[in-house]
């Protein structure tokens, strides 16, 4: 049996990155996590990104590059995460969040971030950091 794929991205924008607080299912609400979702049939994981963010958010984003490594989530299902640029609209929360917030590298621990996005959103946080050296 295989996983199916669920993608998750790391929204970054003015050196900052995204958080989405879950309002359903019941078990994750009020936890944090990088907003996505599921691959339909036929597409790939970046169209899967795309075509999330433009739902869950309302904003238009593309893929910069994939997060090395896969969790699993439940029985099933595993995730995938790739960075995302912002190219236009104002983040809100349409489905399945009540909050988001953004969150600069050292804000990033003032969430309670569900347990299989901290390894991605750590490593989103590096590429912030080594990003905002760069620039400076």
């Amino acid at each position: 049996m295989t996983n199916r794929l669920v993608v998750g991205g790391a929204l970054c924008h003015d050196g900052r990155l995204l958080a989405a607080r879950r309002s359903a299912p019941p078990e994750l609400a009020g936890r944090w996590e990088l907003p996505g979702g599921k691959l339909e049939p036929g597409e790939t994981p970046e169209q899967a990104l795309v075509r999330e963010l433009r739902e869950e958010l309302g904003v238009e984003a593309e893929p910069v590059q994939r997060i090395p490594g896969e969790w699993p989530l439940k029985p099933g299902y595993v995730l995938q995460v790739w960075t995302a640029r912002l190219l236009s609209g104002d983040p809100r929360p349409l489905e399945d969040h009540d909050e988001l917030r953004w969150l600069g590298p050292e804000e990033s621990d003032s969430v309670d971030w569900l347990d299989q996005d901290r390894p991605a959103v750590a490593a989103a946080v590096r590429l912030l950091r080594a990003h905002s050296r760069a620039d400076s």
